[in-house]
């Protein structure tokens, strides 16, 4: 199959999660023998403030390295010739963090005669929050939507956005995402995350700052975007604030500490239940014990109490992070079922087998969805 996806970056994860997903994503088409391209704009934010970090080129070198597969083709939006790169490819996909006139001029050649199938990639929450937004996306000629939750699919066609949509969650890529040996354990917590544009300050007190701090336990934080207040609330908390930290190296981040929380942003917390994001299907792929603030696992993704722990206030965080350090069979323990969970049912594996079982409702034949697969090569 001819699989081209537009993007903002897969290179860059810098203040961009969506490139973790669609990394593993195109890896795995690719290692079955499919055809990937992936296009995305020179000017891409993320990959200039990816190159202006003091490590920033090393980190793109280890990630041309760790994902061979993964060479995406940077365009300039006055010269693309559209056209000429539609021709020939059997599946488009479309995210959302794509310029809406592109995404409108793709289901126009879809419209006229394009022979491809057209796929709407949605990963975010600016349904909920955003609808306006949202409502300015021309998907009238699109095939359908891939939704990262039932709810956000629910409200694509509630709202009349598109005539079809499927759930299609994000999930762990474990030739990079899987537990590292664990005997340099160096501090009781890390918690891997943006501070969120105020979407969870409040959350973020509760459930990392306050428990931290009350409990006097060693903590890292990585990621970008932290305002001065931020900062000075992680130095009151005692926490150590590292930086940006590239992705692919999360998973050795994880192996030298006990535990990890998950911190959901607001919306996702009370308006899209049953969306995790990408950090627990990661964090649990490592083998890292999690606990998680308020998070409704509508759909039955994992099974909380024994996958990992949810605490429904800051009180329960401490309690439940208390019990953990204190217990390493019980860390164990928590571990070893999350890592079960995503390896029996939320890798990317398993979302390239949904998504190939969607391009055969749309009518792509067999031998198209499974061509003679390459052959798998080795990854650090």
């Amino acid at each position: 199959m001819r699989v081209i996806l537009f993007c903002h970056s897969l290179l860059s994860d810098w203040n961009h999660g969506n490139a973790h997903f669609l990394r593993g994503v195109v890896t795995e088409l690719a290692v079955r023998g499919h055809d990937v391209r992936v296009f995305e704009p020179q000017d891409a934010w993320s990959l200039q403030n990816l190159r202006e970090e003091p490590h920033g080129e090393a980190a793109l070198q280890e990630v041309r390295g760790l994902y061979p597969y993964v060479r995406p083709e940077r365009y300039a939006r006055e010269t693309l010739d559209l056209e000429a790169v539609l021709d020939g490819a059997d599946l488009v996909l479309m995210h959302e963090w794509n310029p809406p006139e592109l995404i409108r001029r793709v289901g126009e050649l879809r419209r006229d005669g394009g022979a491809f199938r057209l796929l709407f990639h949605d990963t975010h929450h600016r349904g909920v929050s955003a609808p306006e937004q949202m409502a300015r996306y021309a998907l009238t000629h699109y095939d359908g939507v891939l939704a990262f939750g039932e709810v956000l699919r629910r409200l694509y066609l509630e709202a009349g956005w598109a005539r079809r949509a499927w759930t299609w969650h994000e999930a762990a890529d474990v030739r990079v995402f899987r537990p590292r040996p664990r005997n340099r354990e160096v501090r009781d917590l890390v918690w891997i995350g943006n501070w969120g544009d105020d979407e969870r300050t409040q959350e973020l007190h509760e459930f990392l700052l306050e428990p931290v701090r009350t409990l006097g336990l060693t903590a890292r934080v990585h990621g970008v975007r932290y305002p001065a207040p931020a900062l000075r609330a992680l130095w009151d908390a005692g926490i150590e604030y590292a930086g940006w930290l590239p992705n692919h190296r999360v998973p050795l981040a994880f192996a030298q500490a006990r535990v990890t929380v998950h911190v959901p942003r607001r919306p996702y917390a009370t308006r899209l239940p049953g969306i995790p994001t990408i950090r627990p299907f990661e964090a649990l792929a490592c083998g890292i014990p999690l606990v998680s603030a308020p998070w409704a696992d509508a759909e039955g993704l994992f099974t909380p109490g024994r996958d990992f722990l949810v605490a429904p206030d800051g009180a329960s965080m401490r309690r439940h992070l208390t019990a953990l350090l204190a217990d390493a069979s019980m860390r164990r323990a928590f571990a070893e079922a999350g890592l079960r969970t995503v390896l029996e049912r939320h890798t990317c594996a398993h979302r390239v087998e949904e998504l190939l079982g969607i391009c055969r409702e749309l009518g792509l034949p067999d031998s198209v969805l499974h061509p003679r697969s390459s052959d798998e090569r080795v990854f650090a």
